[in-house]
């Protein structure tokens, strides 16, 4: 089994529902990042994903943008990807998947790029921008390093791009809640629901939802359909304004939403 399926499994046999959080590399540095996502894990997060800074970040909100841009003005490289995900993946059990454009991950050569992850402790790709249709190397390599694909559907999914992202994927299908960019909202779409069981029916047995998941209500309410709630922007403002403990923190209260407290 992949590294996400295994981690959500296990959360679902624990009678929780998984939870997925994110942060973006070298924001506000190489080594936060790291202390940052051990601290995730450290307090009831099961997969740890992790952003590849990306100059043109069409899906992401104003918070997770300004980090980026921060992390790149920083001096952050796509290859410092591989020490981040090396030294996460040193310090904790919890899988780690690498978020990114695919524009990065051309421009290195998707083979180098798929070695070096999993030769870093990867567990594979969320890849926003790339459709199943379009991913045919991506599809070879990631079979050939064991790596996970993670794609994308939202409301807007046909019933045919719905069957062809379950049947491309590996690990789960991430369930985009609402159309719009990332960030903390106060209520959760009710497309979300809709979504997951459309990728269900479709054949997925793990649909995660992300976009605008802050808070522990958001995860037990989330929870009772998805096998996963991802959160981002709050996770990140939390490092913006109060660094690692903060993150910590922020982590074990929505830990609490999952059924495990």
């Amino acid at each position: 089994m992949s590294k996400s399926a295994a981690a959500i499994e296990r959360a679902r046999a624990e009678g929780r529902t998984a939870l997925i959080g994110y942060l973006p590399a070298g924001f506000p540095d190489v080594q936060t990042t790291i202390d940052a996502a051990v601290a995730l894990a450290e307090n009831g997060v099961d997969l740890i994903e992790i952003g590849i800074p990306y100059s043109d970040p069409v899906m992401d909100g104003a918070v997770i943008q300004q980090a980026t841009v921060e992390a790149l003005q920083n001096g952050f490289t796509v290859r410092q990807i591989f020490d981040v995900v090396e030294g996460i993946t040193r310090r904790t059990d919890a899988a780690v998947l690498v978020m990114t454009y695919w524009n990065p991950v051309m421009r290195m050569g998707v083979r180098e790029f798929a070695g070096r992850l999993a030769a870093a402790g990867g567990a594979g790709l969320i890849t926003p921008d790339l459709v199943p249709d379009e991913a045919a190397e991506w599809m070879a390599v990631s079979e050939e390093f064991g790596l996970d694909r993670v794609f994308l559907v939202a409301p807007s999914s046909s019933p045919e791009r719905m069957q062809s992202t379950v049947d491309s994927t590996r690990g789960f299908v991430y369930a985009v809640s609402i159309m719009g960019i990332t960030g903390a909202r106060s209520s959760v779409s009710s497309a979300a629901r809709e979504v997951v069981a459309a990728a269900h029916q479709a054949g997925a047995e793990r649909a995660c939802v992300g976009l605008g998941v802050s808070t522990a209500e958001h995860v037990r309410e989330i929870g009772a359909y998805a096998d996963g709630v991802i959160v981002g922007t709050a996770l990140v403002a939390a490092l913006r304004d109060g660094g690692v403990p903060a993150v910590a923190a922020l982590a074990k209260d929505l830990s609490t939403g999952t059924g495990k407290g």
